[in-house]
């Protein structure tokens, strides 16, 4: 797989140099500037290299973790499905991650207390 590092690392600095910090909370999904990731991990898409993520866990106002949400259906132990404004879509349990608020670029839903228990529920077992 050829992945574009270099056209990332140019918008990497862009995220990094933006105005504001994006203040999240728990349960919100955020279109998000993950980047191109090396091997297996989860990448963003398009030009700016997004992808949404579901906000498991806000530490401070500049940290967050967060899990990638994939829209591909995924029948398997290491995703959960959950309703979101956009549709079904699974949250990639093994892809979690701590991130700046820098890279969080559009707030798109916020899911249901019970979708969001059944995903701590669903991880908590995971690990």
């Amino acid at each position: 797989m050829n992945k574009n590092f270099d056209e990332w690392n140019t918008e990497k600095k862009k995220v990094h140099m933006k105005a504001g910090v994006a203040y999240a909370h728990p349960r919100e999904v955020w279109w998000c500037a993950l980047g191109a990731n090396i091997g297996a991990e989860t990448d963003g898409k398009h030009n700016n290299f997004e992808r949404p993520v579901l906000v498991l866990r806000v530490y401070n106002k500049d940290t967050l973790f967060v899990l990638p949400i994939t829209s591909q259906k995924k029948a398997d132990d290491f995703h959960c499905a959950v309703k979101v404004a956009f549709g079904t879509v699974w949250v990639k349990l093994t892809q979690g991650r701590v991130i700046s608020t820098y890279r969080l670029l559009r707030k798109v839903d916020m899911i249901p207390e019970s979708a969001f228990k059944k995903v701590r529920l669903v991880l908590g077992k995971f690990i």
